[in-house]
């Protein structure tokens, strides 16, 4: 049995037994526990409609990419046949070499119609165009990531002579226009490990993309790792572990960059959908991947010659990609608002 417990409050006397001090009143009759800050976040994230369906439509999305190849042969196409050359598909396209039938040749063979001039299958070219354009964004993503915290932490941990010339360089880089830079440039990195008379491999084109946008794809993260490491290397719990003794590696991978990582997945939720557009544009101007390579890209090249003839080809492609970059996009603001404990979200 448990003995009473009075507490003096403005005057009067409360009479409270142990079982009710324990276990504080709550709607539910259940008791209340703290959370770490990972399980406030999960929670905010579940109450946002938003950014669960965004997840599950870029979990889809990479579902459909790993899987891939399973899909083409349990469809029974790939990305490669001319199938208007086979003889079971006599009639694929017409004497324009366009599509016959209605929406592009769409069908219950080609579910998404067949490519105009050469009779290729959309769908699986599609499947493995998102395949091709994800996993590239995925490693480039986190190769830039990872350049961008550590030159980031370095510069704004150390200060000094150190976060001075850290800054040049970022400047330096900063200073490249991009988009031109990845026109003239690639070319140039291609030619450096192949002959001119020889056809370029496409694990070396896709080594080429990734290299010379990582080239010019951290500085971002630098920046903001920088700006929010020094804003915390003067903050008590940083001294304190200075004064105990904790060595600077210790400090910084256990007192600081937890403390850094909301701004890092958020910066990366959206660094990996530009990467996406990127890599399409540098196929749709050519110096990405080229035939027979299924892209992004490489398919609004295509759509964007013929799409007054068969305007259908664009649709599924640009579909797609809006689609993915919408909803990533989304997702990085439901994190964010997550993370951010002052969101009413």
């Amino acid at each position: 049995m448990t003995s009473p417990t009075e507490t003096e409050a403005n005057g009067s006397s409360i009479t409270l037994d142990k079982e009710t001090a324990i276990k504080p009143d709550a709607a539910d009759g259940k008791p209340h526990t703290g959370q770490s800050p990972g399980q406030l976040m999960w929670t905010r994230f579940k109450r946002d409609r938003t950014g669960v369906i965004s997840a599950c439509v870029v979990i889809f999305y990479f579902g459909v990419a790993a899987l891939a190849p399973v899909i083409a042969g349990i469809y029974g196409k790939n990305p490669y046949t001319l199938y208007a050359q086979e003889p079971d598909y006599p009639f694929l396209l017409d004497d324009f070499a366009m599509p016959t039938g209605t929406f592009g040749g769409v069908s219950g063979e080609f579910w998404f119609g067949v490519e105009p001039n050469l009779g290729r299958d959309v769908f699986t070219m599609l499947l493995y165009g998102m395949r091709t354009s994800l996993y590239m964004a995925l490693a480039l993503t986190f190769l830039s990531v990872l350049t961008g915290v550590i030159i980031g932490m370095v510069g704004g941990y150390f200060g000094g002579k150190t976060d001075y010339w850290l800054g040049r360089v970022t400047d330096f880089f900063l200073a490249f226009p991009s988009q031109l830079f990845f026109i003239a440039f690639m070319p140039v990195v291609v030619s450096l490990f192949v002959s001119p008379t020889e056809e370029t491999p496409t694990y070396l084109r896709a080594t080429a993309i990734i290299m010379v946008m990582w080239f010019l794809g951290w500085m971002g993260m630098a920046r903001l790792v920088r700006s929010s490491v020094l804003s915390l290397r003067e903050r008590e719990f940083v001294e304190a572990a200075k004064v105990s003794g904790a060595s600077r590696w210790r400090i910084v991978r256990k007192e600081i960059l937890p403390n850094i990582v909301t701004p890092i997945l958020v910066q990366g939720t959206y660094m990996l959908p530009s990467s996406i557009l990127t890599i399409a544009f540098l196929s749709f101007v050519g110096v990405g991947f080229v035939e027979p390579t299924p892209d992004w890209g490489r398919m609004f090249a295509i759509g964007a010659k013929i799409y007054e003839q068969d305007p259908a080809f664009m649709l599924f492609p640009g579909a797609a990609l809006v689609i993915f970059v919408l909803a990533f996009n989304l997702l990085g603001d439901s994190v964010r608002d997550a993370f951010d404990p002052k969101t009413g979200r």
